[in-house]
């Protein structure tokens, strides 16, 4: 599955209300004892700016070869409008089944859903179209059972209780990322990047040693804030987060170092995990 999307990622991704959260293809795990859906989140797409935009876009759009079923997911607190279309077009040559998925209905009413519907009908010959809310469960379950039917039948490629691909380094710094967008603002959240430099087990405590990548000495000072205040506020979030994901006391030592224009530097993207190979 893949999906394209406006707005933060699923579940099993790090969630914020600033755009382009998602960075890297990420794959999330849903298992049931008579199915397994691999769902391919991508980074959104849109015109690059610089050579992290180059990855991100070519990312997002690599990952129509590898999948089954698109699910081109929108917000309906949002009209459609240029990035729609931009992807739509992208999505026209795509010879796969395509849902369309309207998300946040709980922030809306009946009347105005069937009004965005009517925006889209005619956009894609979409397989079907779910209204639903990710953060309520509305129709989500016939959303899945749909999936389910039209899937090819295939391996279980994961174990029943695995929820991502990716390794626990990955999953470290894009909590620890997230604590970054929700706490900063402007133009912090885009120029940031999170290096895990070591994690070690310790007397049944996981010690991990990272540090957040910023561009120029002002987001640095941003933070870092006052006497330390905002860079501790951001690691006392991240480590709940990753204590309850690893099952282990967690001990989290953070760092922030300004590397200029690293978003343009392709050893520098490729040292913090944007990498080409990936797609």
């Amino acid at each position: 599955m893949n999906f394209f999307k406006s707005g933060s990622g699923t579940e099993n991704c790090i969630m914020s209300d600033k755009a382009q959260t998602t960075r890297n293809k990420i794959q999330g795990v849903y298992t049931t004892d008579d199915a397994q859906i691999i769902f391919i989140d991508t980074p959104g797409i849109h015109k690059p700016k610089n050579k992290l935009g180059d990855f991100m876009m070519d990312s997002a759009l690599s990952a129509l070869k590898e999948v089954d079923a698109v699910l081109l997911m929108v917000n309906a607190s949002e009209r459609r409008g240029a990035g729609d279309n931009f992807i739509i077009d992208r999505l026209k040559d795509v010879h796969k089944p395509i849902y369309l998925l309207i998300n946040k209905i709980d922030t809306i009413t009946p009347d105005d859903v069937m009004a965005i519907i009517e925006q889209y009908k005619n956009a894609l010959p979409f397989k079907e179209v779910f209204p639903i809310s990710a953060l309520q469960g509305n129709n989500v379950p016939e959303l899945l059972t749909s999936l389910i039917k039209e899937l090819p039948n295939g391996p279980q490629y994961y174990p029943k209780d695995q929820m991502t691909d990716h390794p626990e380094r990955f999953v470290v710094s894009e909590l620890i990322r997230e604590k970054v967008l929700q706490m900063t603002r402007q133009e912090i959240p885009h120029s940031t990047a999170v290096y895990v430099e070591s994690i070690k087990n310790q007397d049944d405590v996981l010690h991990i040693q990272a540090t957040i990548i910023v561009e120029r000495d002002g987001q640095k000072a941003i933070v870092i804030g006052k006497g330390g205040s905002m860079l501790k506020k951001i690691g006392t979030l991240a480590r709940k987060d990753i204590e309850n994901m690893m099952g282990n006391k967690v001990f989290l030592e953070l760092w922030v170092k300004v590397e200029a224009h690293w978003r343009d530097k392709a050893n520098l993207l490729n040292s913090y995990g944007y990498k080409k190979k990936n797609y």
